[in-house]
């Protein structure tokens, strides 16, 4: 939207008094999302609450610390209720199966290492829910997480939080730039979560002090194997743990219950060094160990490259940033090549151990907080 140059932007940017731009906040029931539709809340924003039951709600209420729980939903619209302002849930199990648990399962069979809150992130809540702000006439839509949106020269860019302990944008990288265009966050230039606890506080929300969830929503307790089991019977095979030589050392009830790196639960004690998963063999069922050396990897092919640079992706032969394999990992120096509009290999300069098809390899801006998009690692 256009900004009036006589009037001054509100707070989410646009020209015109916060009484008159509604915002559809993505409520999850926590702390974070609870903090976003108060404070826009209390500045006289038209806030409208979604929240999206994403799973079975029966199964949802026996479990705590998950962010699509029963109870979370119960949580959101308390807020929403103490805040005076409409809240909806929205039944989106279907479009969750589809776009992130099916997705989810079959990527483990096949040996990788997936992350399915991306997904949820790009195909549920930055797609179908987005839209849906749209549908309800919104004129953006805000949602929780520690990441910042800044004016760039060419458009908004994206940014890591400035409290790096919290910064989520690992998880954010297929965001687009017309979602970006659409997206606020809030939340993204506070020190620490503590300041928005303290935030939740001062509105006097029930929230305060819930605990973070810890697990992906629909995994209980991080057990993905019982979660795949139930999804795709069969799917826990027995097989063996071989050396890189093929030699037998063990055996084990499923490839699923194994990831690249993985060194304790192998059940091959007695060895002179320690040994770590190397390998998923699928189709034989095997589990292949080597030393920890093995692990190192310097070329990362990644496809369905999202890029979030002010020039075209494959216009530039190559693109020095830092990247990030995983989301405990620091960002390390890379160059990568583009293979094409959505495709490149990436050449870490130090080589990193536990790289794994599934996980995302996330680009950013050397020596900048700006977040250049990623793309997903592949076995090549």
């Amino acid at each position: 939207m256009a900004l009036d140059t006589n009037t001054e932007p509100n707070s989410l940017g646009f020209a015109k008094p916060p009484a008159e731009t509604r915002v559809v906040v993505a409520m999850s029931g926590g702390v974070d999302s609870s903090v976003v539709a108060a404070q826009l809340a209390e500045e006289g924003y038209d806030v409208v609450g979604v929240t999206l039951q994403l799973y079975d709600h029966g199964a949802a209420l026996a479990k705590k610390g998950a962010c699509c729980a029963g109870r979370d939903i119960h949580d959101a619209r308390r807020v929403a209720g103490e805040m005076g302002f409409p809240h909806y849930v929205l039944d989106y199990e279907n479009v969750f199966r589809d776009a992130v648990i099916d997705e989810f399962a079959d990527s483990y069979l096949a040996g990788a290492t997936p992350v399915p809150c991306i997904r949820c992130n790009e195909r549920v809540k930055f797609r179908d829910l987005l839209e849906t702000a749209k549908d309800l006439d919104a004129d953006c839509m805000a949602t929780g997480h520690y990441i910042r949106r800044k004016a760039g020269a060419n458009g908004p860019e994206l940014h890591r939080a400035a409290d790096a302990a919290r910064d989520q944008s690992y998880f954010l990288f297929s965001t687009t730039r017309e979602q970006l265009d659409y997206l606020r966050f809030p939340l993204g230039h506070l020190p620490s979560k503590d300041a928005t606890r303290a935030l939740a506080a001062k509105y006097g929300l029930g929230v305060a002090d819930k605990p973070d969830s810890q697990d992906i929503c629909f995994v209980p307790n991080g057990d993905y194997a019982s979660v795949i089991e139930k999804l795709r019977p069969g799917a826990a095979d027995a097989g063996e743990i071989v050396d890189t030589r093929g030699r037998v050392l063990g055996h084990h009830e499923g490839v699923i219950h194994y990831t690249i790196g993985q060194r304790r639960g192998l059940g091959i004690g007695g060895l002179s060094e320690p040994l770590y998963v190397v390998k998923l063999d699928v189709e034989e069922r095997r589990v292949i160990v080597g030393p920890k050396e093995m692990l190192a990897t310097r070329t990362v092919p990644v496809r369905e490259v999202n890029w979030l640079g002010d020039a075209a992706f494959a216009s530039a032969p190559e693109w020095h940033v830092t990247v990030k394999v995983r989301s405990t990992r620091p960002a390390a120096d890379a160059v990568i090549r583009p293979l094409g509009p959505d495709s490149a290999e990436v050449e870490l300069l130090t080589p990193e151990e536990g790289v794994s098809p599934g996980q995302a390899c996330v680009f950013y801006e050397a020596d900048s907080s700006r977040v250049l998009g990623g793309g997903w690692i592949w076995k090549g």
